[in-house]
């Protein structure tokens, strides 16, 4: 920044206005487009990881292997949450941050010295917690899934999944480097590489292996989750140049007292070990409650008919994918509720939440009645195929529809639940929430499972799920956006009446179409045209569903590498 900066101490005030308002607005676009393509990539990694479940259905159908599979999956499920996607990002991202603007000002290299400092630890704490994994393994089984029909093969799958322990926390804390210097596309690749991985080694090996082939794709994809970020990391070895620094303004502070106090040195002050904790233990138990659901279904699942795990766990991935595309739009708008609440302008956070709200849930009630009224011809499409047959086809499609009926809260809870954290306050409510959605779960699961089986599970997981989705909704009434639950709920409920006809009108169309790929393709143009008829007529403020598909591409079509500039 040159001394004619009009953001200078004596600069006049409108004059630092206006330049703060130019940085914010480009500091805002480039964090919009970098969110686009990490959803994009993340998209492309669902994708792949649906063809990851086609090649596995297709390879090993659904009985007692596969399930055995599942419940050593559990454990990549559980260390991604912890160590890619919360806890560990939400530890290391702001050291990261804080020792790329110190490296800016010269001197000995903090970014060096916090690698030197953290990674040989972090490396020894995986290694070990791997070690245990692999050791403990039959006890892992039993406490996962009592009375599970191959506990030994199923043991032997999570020796190979442990690895992930160590390669899992690798790839954090190498995307919590890239992040904390403003390079997203690196780390939005780890799940493409993670899932090429797998398939890889699923089609090499599936059928002289078995289902070992996919424990060990897990090994193999884990190992690519690093390395897809290796040249990136190496690139950030040495201090970028002034003119290719990252030109992101920091974060304005929400009030004076949480403003970094000057050391002698001027440098800022890192935040102590106890607040970093504080900000930290209550996302992590939140990750970890929702992480839980998927437990507690298997543990129920275990004692049912063989092939019941491999139901719930193809059902669950297929139902979930309109609720994965809903929440593109939150990854988007995440970084302006964030900034609105840092500046105090909580009316501007509130209407952005709403919206989104709004928007995701027009989303997920319209592909959810779609995998209600075209669930048969959807799993017959993409799982119907080598030793997966016509009945398990029946079974998951049952189960599937009940899964349908909890993604409206589903997607509440991922819309909320970022307005609670983007106030970089430490807040326990989300994970008090999620902590009695997990018990409603639970103890609907245990009356359910023996009466319907797995679909029994399903709908308690349903029922959970829209519990917290209530009890997050209230709160968000009073903290910290305020928002007008009345309307916003009101809306919904509309907005889930005309999801109700659609999937209605959708069964309906594609009931009488023999072919399954026109059925499909008869009951989604049915689902949309009586969607958005049905919601025009019920009057939902703001229903605009064309304004998200143009904002996204107006943002995947500006280039990624443009950096915001200062105002000069």
């Amino acid at each position: 920044m040159s001394d004619a900066s009009p953001t200078r101490p004596d600069a006049p005030p409108t004059d630092r206005q206006g330049a703060a308002h130019r940085r914010d607005s480009a500091s805002s676009g480039f964090l919009a487009r970098a969110a686009a393509v990490t959803a994009a990539l993340t998209v492309a990694g669902a994708v792949l990881g649906l063809l990851r479940d086609q090649t596995f259905a297709h390879v090993f159908g659904a009985d007692d292997d596969t399930d055995a599979f599942l419940v050593a999956w559990t454990v990549p499920e559980v260390a991604a949450t912890l160590l890619i996607e919360d806890g560990l990002a939400l530890v290391l991202v702001p050291a990261f941050s804080l020792a790329a603007v110190r490296r800016e000002r010269g001197g000995p290299d903090p970014v060096k010295a916090l690698v030197a400092a953290t990674l040989p630890r972090l490396m020894l704490a995986l290694a070990a917690l791997a070690a245990l994994l692999m050791a403990t393994a039959p006890a892992l089984v039993g406490l996962l899934a009592p009375g599970l029909a191959n506990p030994g093969l199923a043991a032997d799958c999570t020796r190979l999944t442990a690895t992930c322990a160590l390669t899992f926390g690798l790839a954090g804390y190498c995307s919590a480097a890239l992040r904390g210097h403003a390079r997203f596309l690196a780390p939005a690749t780890i799940y493409v590489a993670y899932n090429i991985g797998i398939i890889t080694v699923l089609l090499a090996f599936g059928p002289s292996w078995g289902v070992r082939a996919a424990a060990a794709g897990v090994a193999a994809g884990g190992t690519l989750m690093v390395a897809a970020q290796t040249p990136s990391l190496w690139r950030l070895r040495r201090p970028p140049a002034p003119s290719r620094a990252p030109a992101l303004p920091a974060p304005r502070p929400a009030s004076p007292p949480e403003m970094p106090r000057e050391e002698p040195t001027g440098t800022p002050k890192e935040p102590s070990g106890a607040l970093r904790l504080a900000m930290v233990a209550p996302v992590v138990v939140f990750a970890l409650g929702r992480q839980c659901q998927t437990l507690v279904e298997r543990h129920l699942a275990a004692p049912l008919p063989a092939g019941a795990i491999s139901h719930l766990n193809y059902a669950q991935k297929v139902a979930q994918m309109p609720m994965v595309l809903s929440l593109m739009l939150c990854t988007v708008t995440f970084p302006v509720v964030a900034r609105a609440l840092a500046a105090g302008e909580t009316e501007r956070a509130r209407r952005r939440v709403e919206g989104d709200l709004l928007v995701a849930g027009a989303i997920v009630l319209l592909g959810g009645a779609v995998v209600v009224g075209c669930a048969p011809q959807i799993v017959e499409i993409l799982f119907q195929r080598g030793a997966f047959g016509p009945a398990d086809t029946a079974a998951t499609a049952a189960v599937m529809r009940v899964y349908a009926l909890g993604l409206l809260a589903q997607t509440m809870v991922g819309v909320l639940v970022r307005s609670f954290f983007s106030a970089a306050r430490p807040t326990w409510y989300p994970a008090a929430t999620m902590l009695v959605c997990l018990a409603v779960t639970a103890v609907a699961g245990a009356w359910a499972a023996p009466l319907w089986g797995a679909r029994g599970i399903a709908a308690a997981n349903a029922l959970g799920i829209a519990v917290g989705a209530l009890l997050l909704l209230a709160g968000a009434g009073r903290r910290p956006v305020g928002l007008r639950r009345r309307r916003a709920a009101a809306d919904l409920l509309k907005l889930a009446a005309a999801g109700t006809g659609a999937g209605a009108v959708c069964w309906w169309c594609a009931a009488r179409v023999t072919d399954p790929v026109a059925a499909l393709a008869t009951g989604s143009l049915a689902a949309t045209a009586a969607f958005l008829v049905l919601a025009r007529a019920a009057r939902v403020r703001g229903f605009a569903p064309l304004l998200l598909l143009r904002t996204l591409l107006r943002l995947l079509s500006r280039p990624l590498t443009r950096r915001p500039r200062h105002a000069r």
